[in-house]
């Protein structure tokens, strides 16, 4: 750099430095903050077509190659809000639901890729092993009482839902069937309450007498076990006997999906955090929503099934007074598009779907975001990733500008989301 090139270099600098300052000193923006205690986030694997279920546009026909919804719409409580007829008892209630139509990531070709990105609001990473959303809130928010597990997990457990670097008492307490509640709770026929007593004993003593340990391999197992000790008290595994609840009650629910949601509305009332319910592939169709070719068919039952459950949840957790304090989330792991596939169903598309919320505590508007005529492409207030994971943390009175740490890495907790401003206040 030549002296002329050098002055004209640090006057420019010099002249920046002010704002530089007033940047610095100017205040952050508050932080927005819900009021809500719990979240029962529904999980339907596979990809949920958003055009046929919460974003409907003109109708298509997959037999002519005619792109657009494979049903009609319907009207909803909320004007010039439409979503698909075979959501027929959300409809009446979607001024208590927000359906975020313009989600958005650049993940199309892999479901598990997307479905890492929709639980941990990241791309995967070689190097660190990142959490996922319930095991972010219950790290951040414990569970609501002692002696319940922050977070439970209502299906298949895999490395996508767990704790990652947040370790072992961050992870979930996981069921596969309501009919029979989490296995390794109930002690085995041979073991009797005074036996349990002499070996919990003999535990103490160990502990006791072992040297001090800051190793997270033990200092974690002994987490689980103490934790596995206090949820395999009477009170807790109550909250599995689901045959406690009303027949026509658990009727209104439906079929085992319908049932894990009326388990994850008992779980919320004992103090859970996070409970995940996840729509299984073999529930309807033996694809889920992942409706290639054929699989589309019998798009309407999984529709259905979903619009029983959750219109149910909404107004069981409404009369219960728990729905102000309790926030549903639906998520997939991408959308569809428009245009249909050689076999009439559809493919995959991340750069534009619908998520949903409902309850909560927020200001819902039926809809949030704007799609065009195919809810191809995103028009108006597009959502990433992490704005909608901020959104869920803001929902709940987190900090969704602040750091996690892997160690001494610093990881912030929404990778720069912010939270969809115009459903609070």
């Amino acid at each position: 750099m030549n002296r002329r090139e050098f002055l004209t270099t640090a006057s420019v600098g010099s002249a920046l430095l002010p704002s530089l300052a007033r940047a610095a000193a100017a205040p952050s923006a508050p932080l927005i903050k819900g009021r809500a205690e719990h979240v029962i986030s529904i999980w339907l694997g596979g990809g949920m077509g958003q055009i046929d279920t919460f974003d409907p546009k003109r109708r298509g026909d997959p037999a002519k190659k005619l792109a657009g919804s494979y049903y009609d719409s319907i009207p909803t409580a909320v004007a010039g809000v439409s979503v698909c007829e075979h959501l027929k008892r959300l409809a009446p209630l979607m001024d208590r639901v927000t359906a975020v139509r313009t989600v958005h990531h650049d993940v199309i070709d892999e479901h598990a890729a997307a479905t890492n990105r929709m639980h941990t609001g990241r791309p995967v990473n070689g190097s660190v092993a990142y959490p996922s959303l319930g095991s972010t809130i219950a790290h951040e928010r414990r569970a609501l009482i002692d002696g319940v597990p922050p977070y439970v997990l209502i299906g298949y457990p895999n490395v996508t839902r767990g704790p990652g670097f947040l370790g072992a008492r961050d992870s979930y307490l996981y069921l596969t069937d309501t009919s029979q509640g989490p296995a390794g709770l109930t002690r085995p026929a041979g073991i009797a309450a005074d036996r349990q007593a002499r070996r919990e004993a003999l535990l103490g003593g160990l502990r006791e007498s072992a040297p001090a340990t800051k190793d997270s391999r033990l200092t974690d197992y002994d987490a689980a076990i103490e934790q596995s000790l206090k949820l395999s008290s009477p009170e807790f595994t109550r909250s599995f006997r689901l045959d406690e609840e009303k027949a026509d009650l658990r009727a209104s629910y439906g079929g085992e999906f319908g049932q894990r949601c009326l388990l994850a509305r008992r779980l919320v009332e004992r103090g859970v955090r996070f409970i995940e319910v996840s729509h299984n592939l073999n529930f309807i169709n033996g694809t889920g929503w992942d409706v290639h070719n054929g699989g589309i068919k019998q798009q309407h039952g999984l529709i259905g099934d979903l619009d029983l459950a959750v219109a149910a949840l909404i107004t069981d957790l409404e009369a219960k007074r728990l729905l102000e304090k309790t926030l549903i989330v639906i998520t997939s792991e991408f959308g569809r598009p428009p245009e249909f596939d050689s076999g009439g169903g559809r493919g995959h598309q991340g750069r534009a779907f619908s998520c949903v919320l409902a309850g909560g505590g927020l200001r819902h508007r039926g809809a949030y975001g704007e799609t065009d005529e195919l809810s191809k492409k995103i028009v108006r207030d597009p959502v990433s990733v992490p704005d909608f994971f901020a959104t869920i943390h803001a929902s709940l009175g987190i900090d969704y500008t602040k750091n996690l740490y892997d160690g001494d890495r610093p990881v912030p907790i929404t990778d720069g989301g912010k939270p969809i401003a115009a459903l609070f206040g």
